[in-house]
């Protein structure tokens, strides 16, 4: 499948990104991610992560896209995720097509509005990561993401409760990005079980 057959089928099932925007969700501060996605050389399309550092004070050590909270004078959003993305990782706004957006959601004990833009990239990209906040870059299949769903119970903070979670090998997907994954992953549903098919 070409990129601009996968740009037009991802754009029938994702929200108009000026939509997006207008859906209201509970968070005092406003922030974006890029979901960044690509076909591999088999045809299955992936994801891009990052693994947050595990010093950090907020989020610590967990799986999210690269985002942030808008900045002043940032008046789109999807600016807001390319920059972000670009800091973060190096991917630079002119490798990303912009098809398409997630539906909004918020993060209980941050206050964050997340705002998920979704891009299409190239595979095989360098990274050149922000030291500071990020650890590593990680690539997952989405039907590898997929079939690592289970509702768990973890324990934050000391508190325990269950949540939708994907695990990827040592990595827990969990939280805002694990309802950001759902959301993709139902869009997607369709293509993830022709990709199966064609194994």
């Amino acid at each position: 499948m070409t990129r601009a057959a996968l740009a037009k089928e991802l754009r029938g099932v994702l929200l108009d990104p000026v939509d997006a925007v207008a859906i209201d969700v509970h968070g005092r501060t406003d922030a974006a991610v890029l979901v960044p996605l690509y076909l591999d050389a088999d045809g299955r399309l992936h994801a891009v992560f990052t693994k947050r550092r595990d010093d950090l004070r907020r989020h610590p050590g967990e799986i999210s896209f690269p985002g942030g909270r808008q900045d002043e004078g940032e008046t789109e959003l999807t600016d807001t995720a390319l920059r972000e993305a670009e800091e973060e990782i190096g991917l630079r706004r002119d490798a990303v097509e912009l098809i398409g957006a997630l539906q909004p959601t918020p993060t209980f004990v941050t206050n964050y509005a997340i705002y998920p833009f979704v891009g299409l990239i190239e595979p095989g990209q360098e990274w050149t990561i922000q030291a500071r906040e990020v650890d590593h870059v990680l690539e997952l299949s989405l039907a590898d993401v997929r079939d690592g769903y289970a509702r768990r119970r973890l324990v934050r903070r000391g508190v325990p409760f269950r949540t939708d979670t994907y695990q990827a090998g040592e990595h827990m997907i969990w939280g805002a990005t694990a309802r950001i994954v759902a959301d993709l992953l139902e869009r997607v549903q369709a293509r993830l079980e022709r990709e199966r098919a064609a194994l």
